[in-house]
């Protein structure tokens, strides 16, 4: 994370750099000078994770009850110094940093199988050299935070930016956090989480003015710097060899630096005495070896400028440089309004166009000369024909669209992006709705495209504010319930609700899941059928079914998924009687029996509408908790009844059990099947998550959050003593209460099973009538199993291959 090579310089080369402060005394100090202020910390809180997660034991699926204590006891402690905490998650990835994502992903995808061999090999836990977060971390320490009482919210762009905005913005006390692109922002004071002693609030503070010394820097050269060396945007191995030259001509090579360290100093060196003596007189592209990426160079140096604020390398002789999209344009003066204007040059005729600004997008478009009305109009360049085309604005959206000439009427004509084949289509107006609709599209069945401008997103917006403000383009075109879903986005009350809603896009990361065990699927495939109803519900907002909805894009990780591409996954249709109700019905109606109504769209996701009855008696929070294991018994067929057992004695047990208790809890040795199974019911408690926000709220977010319902030790303990053969009452810890609750509980979930044709078995029995199946499996034995689907539910987890990829000639790579 952060700029490449930088947090090690700082601690080893220029540890003058961090200096150890005390949080108590800065809260004094900024008391003293802010009267009737609350010294405030923005806190990165996806940076915080490890330090956060102290319980001993990770590898069953997170001891909860362990991590709620650690986080009440971090607010705690602040608290009582009077120190305000503001916590930041990361709400979406942005597509410049997909490619670092996908690369992170794919080294997890490594560690994690080294975890799962040490398992194997010894039966125990790695050492915390080898720790990885439980799945479902981020998503549960939003709820949990809330939950505490603190302000926590979910950023609509790379959270290290809105988090550095909302701290020079507040004049906040400082950033919480471990990423050396606080050290590059010109924002408040960036404190160490990892150097946090949380008993004397004593910490490091990573002083940038010092680091600018050091380099002989000024604050406004850092962003230059960060993308010479290479962040999250800009590779590594985009300027390797500029560095190299740098070093070789670097004269002051210090023998106790290392050699990053001294690559360091030697670019530092290289903006001080090279590019600075021309910085005014040559544009940068001239000076550094940019290429094809000049682009991308500088949306790199735009990303570390918060709003309000410049960057001198971008404004040389004749006054600048300013970015649209790929291109990069200089500044030039209009002799009639004295007033300087962007111009960039035609591909084709080498002509300098001068450019104006879009009112609406606030970014800069070429201008031609109309040939009719003899007035300049933005310009757009058709991707197809490298030809530039007039814009003109569409009367409805007010967004400035591209202009065809119809060749028969001579007439120009709007044109609009085709959603599904991306295709540049002619728009029409259908005289009864008076909306712009793509030519040969039936009107009566498609009113509204799916993508639409969101007008609900402006520049001024607080937490969106970014380096590149543009308008967003979303999936669906109601205005109110977009507003609805970013603002529970915002507020990190709903999970990837609006990232399908405003971009047909979203992302999950690793889980603890064996890429060699072939007998329990990933859970990306258990739960995509779910999310293909969501997509549904949130994209057809009960119009026109799922057939008339866009694909979404997913970033799911599973073994053999090179994420080279998105997965394209389509919108499956629900089945509710009386059809699927609108959004705006459920998450902004009043009306009696709404609850209701939005319960049973909650089960119609996980298709479980025919165990309405049986979950309607079942007390909270094991409503949830059944409805879920429903579902995954119906989906995964080598689930037994000895694994419903040890799921739902630790459900029971761990109302009982202190947190103490928990951690002191003792393991006979870690069973590499277990801790599969915890991942996938932590990853189901989730997509529970996503369903019931898509749904509006129909249970309480508390009666799924796994302090609730789920300690991964303990369920291991009870899965170990469950394959032992321990009975029903050994399991419950001889509580006669329990025991009713587990046969009641028990008794739910078999008989809304067996009405899916899915009887639950014994594993000895299971055992000797599918003989060698949880062994591995070639993808055909796997092709070619029955499974327990039904018609109408989607795929079965075996025939799932990997979304839409039909050029992938092994879409069963895995099963």
């Amino acid at each position: 994370m952060g700029v490449r090579g930088l947090h090690g310089f700082v601690g080893s080369s220029c540890p003058h750099i961090c200096m150890v402060v005390n949080f108590k005394e800065l809260a004094e100090h900024h008391r003293s000078r802010h009267p009737g202020g609350t010294p405030t910390i923005v806190v990165d809180a996806m940076c915080c994770l490890r330090y956060w997660y102290t319980p001993e034991s990770w590898i069953c699926g997170g001891q909860w009850r362990e991590y709620f204590s650690s986080l009440r006891e971090f607010v705690k402690t602040f608290t009582a110094v009077g120190i305000k905490l503001i916590f930041f998650f990361d709400g979406m990835v942005e597509q410049s940093k997909r490619d670092e994502w996908v690369k992170r992903r794919l080294k997890n995808n490594r560690e994690i199988a080294k975890i799962f061999h040490y398992i194997k090999s010894h039966r125990e836990q790695p050492g915390r050299n080898m720790f990885f977060i439980p799945s479902g971390l981020a998503i549960f320490t939003q709820f949990a935070l809330k939950a505490l009482g603190q302000e926590t919210l979910c950023s609509l762009q790379e959270a290290d930016y809105e988090v550095a905005s909302y701290g020079l913005r507040n004049n906040c006390l400082g950033i919480l956090g471990e990423d050396t692109d606080y050290l590059i922002y010109d924002t408040c004071p960036y404190f160490s989480i990892s150097e946090l002693s949380l008993d004397s609030l004593d910490t490091v503070m990573l002083c940038r003015e010092k680091l600018c010394q050091s380099l002989g820097l000024s604050l406004s050269d850092l962003p230059l710097l960060a993308c010479l060396l290479g962040n999250d945007i800009i590779p590594e191995g985009m300027f390797e060899s500029f560095r190299y030259k740098c070093l070789s001509s670097y004269t002051s090579v210090k023998e106790n630096f290392d050699k990053k360290g001294n690559i360091i100093l030697a670019v530092a060196d290289h903006i001080c005495k090279v590019l600075r003596l021309h910085q005014g007189e040559k544009k940068l592209e001239e000076m550094l070896p940019l290429g094809p990426n000049k682009a991308l160079f500088y949306k790199g140096m735009a990303s570390y400028l918060l709003p309000g604020q410049k960057s001198p390398w971008f404004f040389q002789k004749p006054k600048g440089v300013v970015t649209l999209d790929k291109q990069v344009l200089s500044m030039s003066s209009d002799p009639k309004s004295k007033q300087e204007v962007p111009v960039c040059t035609h591909p084709e005729s080498k002509q300098e166009v001068p450019m104006c600004t879009d009112p609406e997008s606030k970014q800069e478009v070429p201008l031609c000369t109309h040939p009719e009305s003899k007035q300049e109009v933005p310009m757009y360049t058709d991707p197809e024909s490298k030809q530039e085309v007039p814009m003109c604005t569409h009367p409805e959206s007010k967004e400035e669209v591209p202009m065809y000439t119809d060749p028969e009427s001579k007439q120009e004509v709007p044109l609009c992006t085709h959603p599904e084949s991306k295709q540049e289509v002619l728009l029409c107006t259908h005289p009864e709705s008076k909306q712009k609709l793509p030519a040969g599209m039936d009107p009566e069945f498609n009113l509204e495209a799916p993508l639409c401008t969101n007008p609900e997103i402006k520049q001024e917006d607080p937490v969106n504010m970014g380096p590149e403000v543009k308008q967003q383009i979303t999936m669906v075109s109601d205005p109110e319930i977009l507003k609805v879903a970013r603002a529970h986005h915002v507020q990190a009350e709903s999970y990837l609700v609006y990232n399908v809603m405003s971009s047909g896009e979203v992302e999950c990361s690793n889980s603890l899941e064996d890429a060699m065990d072939q007998a329990l699927p990933s859970q990306a495939f258990v739960y995509r059928p779910v999310r293909q109803r969501v997509y549904s519900l949130l994209l057809g907002d009960g119009r026109g079914g799922a057939s008339t909805c866009p694909t979404v894009k997913e970033w799911f990780v599973y073994s053999g998924n090179p994420l080279r591409q998105p997965d394209l996954v389509r919108p499956l249709q629900m089945n509710i009687p009386g059809g699927t109700p609108s959004l705006k019905l459920l998450w902004l109606g009043q009306e009696a029996g709404l609850q209701a109504q939005r319960l049973d769209t909650l089960l119609a996701c996980f298709d479980l509408s025919f165990s309405r009855e049986e979950l309607q008696v079942v007390e909270s929070p094991f409503q949830a908790l059944c409805c879920l294991l429903i579902y995954l018994f119906v989906q995964v067929d080598t689930l037994c009844l000895e694994d419903l057992h040890a799921f739902i004695a630790q459900a029971l047990c761990l109302e009982g059990k202190t947190t103490m208790e928990l951690a002191d809890l003792q393991l006979d040795h870690v069973d590499p099947r277990a801790v599969q199974l915890g991942t996938l019911l932590v990853r189901g408690l989730t997509t529970l998550v996503l369903v019931n926000s898509a749904c509006g709220f129909p249970w309480k977010t508390s009666d799924f959050m796994p302090w609730n319902l789920f300690d991964g030790k303990l369920f291991h303990q009870k899965y170990l003593q469950s394959e032992k053969g321990y009975t029903a009452e050994a399991l419950v810890e001889q509580n006669r209460s329990r025991l009713t609750r587990l046969h009641a509980l028990k008794s739910v979930v078999c008989k809304a099973c067996m009405k899916e044709n899915r009887p639950i078995v014994s594993r000895r029995h299971w055992r000797s009538h599918h003989s060698g199946r949880r062994g591995r499996q070639g993808p055909s034995a796997h092709r070619t199993s029955s499974g327990y689907s039904r018609s109408g539910q989607g795929q079965h987890w075996r025939d799932q291959g990997p979304g839409s990829r039909q050029y992938d000639p092994d879409q069963w790579r895995r099963y």
